[in-house]
Parts: C-alpha cells; structure tokens; sequence
C-alpha cells in the first residue's frame, strides 16, 4: 500500500465527501493507496508543509496557488473537484455592491489586502469610488463569517460559499444577500483544486493519477447515489442526520461538485491579471509552471 497524506483547505465538511465515501468502499485501496485526510488546525501553509514532507498533496484555491507560485513557492495544481458560487456576504441594509464603500469587512486575512481588494473591485464594478482599499474597516474573525454579521463585528464578510454561508445564514434567519464574484468584476476562484510539489508529482505520478481516478469516482457516486452518500457522510462524520442546518448545507454542496477536473490557462491569466493589478502579487508566472491538465483529462 503507498501511503498518501491529503491535506484538506479546512475541518472536514460537505466539500470532502467525494474522498469519505471513496475511502469507506474501499476503492482507494483497491488502487493500493492508503489515504490519510488531514484537517489543519488553523489555516495553515498547505505548500510549506509539502516542501517540509508532512504532506503529500492538499486541497486549496486557485487564488492561494496563484499567490504561492507568484511567491516563487514549489507547487503544481492538477485536478479541480468543487465550482461553487461565491463572494461577499453583506447585511440586508447594503443593497448593491457600490454600497459597501467603507464598510467593515470581515476576512480570515485581515489586515491584509484580499478582502479590501475583491470588496472594492466590486465597488468599482458597479460605478462606485475607485482606490478605496484603504478605507476599509479590517476585520478578522477567522473563517466565522456568520458569526462577524450576527454580532455586527463587521458589515461585509468575503470570502463565503453559497453552499455554506449563505444556507447557514439563512438558517440562523439572518436578512443578508450575496454579491458573486463573477457578476461584479472579480474572478471566480470559488473552486477546490489539488495540489503537490512538482518534483513529486513527476516522480510519483501515477500515484496521483490513482488519485485522480479515484476522486472522480467519488463525485460520481455522491451524484448518483445521493441518499446512500449522504448516509455515509453523516455516519463517517459522526454527525447528526437531523441536524437541519448540515442536512441543507450537505444538500447545497452536492451540485456543486464538478466532474471537468480540467482549468484553462485563460482563466489563470484572468486570475493574475486581476490579482496583479489589486497588488496582491508581484510576479505573473504563467499558468504553465503551476497547473497541468495531464491527470484532469
């Protein structure tokens, strides 16, 4: 059995259940794998952890891979398993986008500057101000962008799901509304990608195309077999099946899982452009360095 250590972007959720269920059937080891699913006790560097060998591969987003690579960071991407729609959350009282102008924004990496970026691109986007990122209230309430709103921390919260936030905000009968990212000027890195280290995924490629083949399965049973996936996530989670907020969030998850594993080198340059122009980078690589669709076709 080859060992492989698969670090997840969070604590186990709906987003994992494709790799659940393919662990419970036993499918990965029938493909000689043992995979270990390794929930980070904070955000932690997902690449770091690779180049250090306490990681084989992880799940992150195309904005934090772009980021890492921009950062002349050793990492490849090469298969996208989740597409959901997503943006900023704001209170029911801000009604368009131009009106979170000055707000108070609640991201995991504040003070930095993501969340003023993606908040005043959609400003900008819809005829507000320009160059108000420093006119952002910077709020960080790790990733409880509910909590930020309900307590009134803050105004605004980026980055949310729809199918985690936006249900669980509905749930707790909060009056909020959603501002996508893909309908106001930002682009849509909403996605779950996997990653490794170049070096390793060329030596153990075939590993990872087990991986891969292995993943696509599971998304595929999760689609077509929903009462008997839901099942196995809520027994191997130990959650409870009558929890109606996991019930409606597991629900929302479910579509969102993708079976194109493949991202285009247009929708990266896409990604560096705008991340470059906001100064969130300060090199554009080039998609070619750090994703491949060898494994995803």
């Amino acid at each position: 059995m080859t060992r492989l250590r698969l670090g997840l972007e969070w604590f186990l959720n709906p987003d994992h259940a494709p790799l659940l269920l393919a662990r419970d059937r036993g499918w990965f080891a029938d493909e000689g794998l043992e995979v270990a699913l390794i929930e980070p006790e904070e955000h932690l560097d997902a690449v770091e952890a690779i180049e250090r060998g306490e990681m084989d591969c992880a799940v992150t987003e195309p904005l934090h891979l772009v980021e890492d690579r921009a950062k002349g960071e050793m990492c490849v991407g090469f298969a996208r398993f989740l597409h959901t729609n997503g943006g900023v959350m704001a209170k029911a009282s801000i009604e368009r986008p131009r009106d979170m102008a000055g707000t108070r924004i609640q991201y995991p990496g504040a003070p930095g500057k993501g969340g003023p970026a993606i908040v005043a691109t959609m400003v900008e986007a819809d005829g507000g101000p320009t160059g108000t990122e420093d006119g952002y209230g910077r709020v960080n309430n790790s990733f409880y962008h509910t909590d930020a709103l309900a307590e009134d921390k803050a105004d605004v919260a980026t980055l949310v799901f729809h199918n985690f936030e936006i249900v669980e905000a509905t749930h707790r009968g909060l009056d909020v509304r959603m501002f996508a990212l893909k309908d106001w000027g930002v682009p849509d890195f909403c996605q779950l990608v996997l990653i490794t280290h170049p070096d390793k995924l060329a030596a153990e490629r075939e590993t990872f195309q087990k991986l891969v083949r292995v993943l696509r399965r599971g998304v595929d049973a999760v689609k077509q077999e929903p009462d008997a996936a839901r099942e196995a996530y809520f027994r191997l989670t130990g959650s409870d099946p009558e929890d109606a907020l996991t019930r409606a969030i597991y629900d929302a998850t479910v579509p969102c899982f993708t079976h194109d594993f493949s991202m285009s080198a247009d929708y990266y340059r896409q990604l560096e452009g705008w991340m470059a122009e906001r100064g969130l980078i300060d090199a554009t690589p080039g998609a070619d360095v750090y994703w491949t669709n060898d494994l995803a076709l």
